[in-house]
């Protein structure tokens, strides 16, 4: 059997592979060596800019069965049927850190996935907790700068983390959430993920319900110590990837169960908080879990970088049946997840392998761009403008979900009040939730980080968040904190 032929990038065979041309035995190289040049140019160019967040990340494909009926809930097609699949990508990461960090640290953890539907993609990008930090997305770049690397040291700041959470008292929840015991997964399958927003669902008959997404692992939660997980993260930074790897390899396939919360549109107003504010959860007692389907890991990735870092989710990519609430961060990011793409992918990202509809076909009128090819063109004689007189694709006039009511000027407007709308009261519902030994391992874990933070009035305005969640919650915080800074 003969060999493959090497050849450049435009099919010329290459003569030698392991030799540069030079001027002569020993002499200095030559620009006419088109191999070499094009060699280290395509390896200065192997890499593109990492995600601002979310830039650790493993990945992998599956499938989404439905195994109850939610057609008195949405219309959307791929949730249509008791038995139907749709094919699925699933990217896990973490949030902070840069694409070389370690995947056992203590940090949220992105759960987005991205549907193969009949009626185009449809993206659901979520964490493996059900809260965020913040209720406004003008905070965000804010938020993130406060946690990422410090522009002078070039480290991660106790400083800068916990200013700008004294400043955030919205952010008590998630804190109490990402210093507790889920704060660390063990592996990516052995972790919940979370719609965390409020998204529309909207039925045949054009009836719309509010709904919020619970993906509970079927391998049961396990999660690190901050112990366990600096000892893991020193001796395998990569020891989430490669257990996810591992996994499916062996024909372990790991599984979610996914339910929702039904809301209906019309208890929204007068519901007791902001049903809207991704700070906050929905009571389980009030609107219960729906179970909807299972979905399965079982196909890893040919290729990371293509499949994994080349991946592009935004949670403005809605199918008929399916749309968004008034939740500011989800609002926000409508926009910044698909301009975050464009930057780093190219305008034409959606045509990657990774990112294309694989049970319909895209048809619009973008044109060109970096990275065209002929799949933006639609044929020779394809018109790129609508309307047209040649046959081009044209609207349905049927929207994709019910129209949100609207009302009052515009205006930079804190979002409206419910009778109970405080930043404190979950925070403080869930360590009450927690076992006396969680409870104690949440006190060590916090009074660990704000103990490093240099400024008194920084300290006590994050105290201040504690003792209003929980008198107890806050005693034990600030005794933990004085008694580390004495030391």
């Amino acid at each position: 059997m003969s060999k493959r032929v090497l050849t450049t990038e435009s099919g010329a065979p290459v003569a030698d592979n392991q030799n540069s041309a030079s001027a002569g035995i020993g002499g200095p190289l030559l620009l006419q060596d088109q191999h070499l040049l094009e060699k280290l140019a395509r390896f200065n160019r192997e890499r593109i800019p990492e995600r601002v967040v979310h830039a650790r990340g493993s990945g992998a494909y599956g499938y989404f069965e439905v195994t109850d009926d939610v057609t008195d809930f949405t219309h959307a097609d791929f949730l249509s049927a008791v038995g139907k699949r749709t094919e699925v990508f699933l990217r896990f990461s973490t949030v902070a850190d840069s694409l070389g960090g370690a995947d056992a640290v203590r940090d949220p953890r992105g759960f987005a996935v991205k549907f193969y539907t009949e009626q185009g993609n449809y993206d659901l990008v979520g964490n493996n907790t059900p809260v965020f930090f913040i209720k406004d997305p003008i905070k965000f770049p804010d938020f993130i700068h406060s946690q990422k690397r410090d522009p002078f040291t070039g480290r991660q700041e106790p400083d800068n983390v916990w200013d700008f959470w004294a400043h955030s008292p919205e952010a008590t929840h998630q804190v109490t959430w990402l210093m507790g015991d889920r704060g660390i997964p063990a592996s990516y399958r052995h972790m919940n993920g979370y719609g965390s927003h409020t998204y529309q669902w909207t039925n045949a008959e054009g009836e719309a319900f509010f709904v919020k997404y619970h993906f509970k692992t079927n391998q049961g939660v396990r999660s690190l110590s901050s112990a366990q997980a600096a000892g893991i993260a020193g001796k395998n930074p990569n020891s989430h990837q490669t257990d996810l790897l591992q996994a499916i390899e062996r024909g372990v396939n790991p599984s979610w169960t996914l339910h929702v919360q039904v809301m209906p549109a019309a208890d929204a107003t007068e519901y007791p908080f902001n049903p809207f504010d991704v700070t906050k959860v929905w009571p389980h007692r009030d609107y219960p879990l729906q179970r909807v389907g299972r979905l399965v890991l079982d196909r890893n990735p040919d290729n990371v970088f293509a499949e994994v870092e080349q991946a592009a989710f935004s949670p403005n990519n809605f199918v008929p049946g399916i749309g968004p609430s008034p939740d500011k961060m989800l609002q926000g990011r409508l926009f910044a997840y698909a301009d975050a793409h464009r930057y780093r992918l190219g305008v034409n990202h959606t045509l990657l392998a990774v990112n294309a509809p694989k049970a319909t076909t895209a048809q619009n009128y973008g044109r060109d761009g970096f990275m065209a090819t002929n799949a933006t063109s639609h044929g020779r004689a394809a018109k790129n403008y609508e309307p047209n007189s040649y046959d081009g694709p044209t609207e349905t006039g049927r929207a994709l979900s019910a129209p949100l009511p609207v009302n009052g000027y515009t205006g930079t407007h804190e979002a409206p009040q419910h009778t109970k709308d405080d930043d404190f009261f979950q925070a403080g519902e869930l360590y009450r939730l927690m076992s006396p030994e969680e409870r104690s391992r949440l006190v060590t874990n916090l009074a660990g980080g704000l103990a490093q933070v240099s400024r008194d009035d920084v300290i006590e305005k994050n105290l201040a968040h504690f003792h209003a969640a929980d008198p107890e919650y806050g005693r034990r915080v600030e005794e933990a904190v004085h008694a580390l800074r004495e030391d």
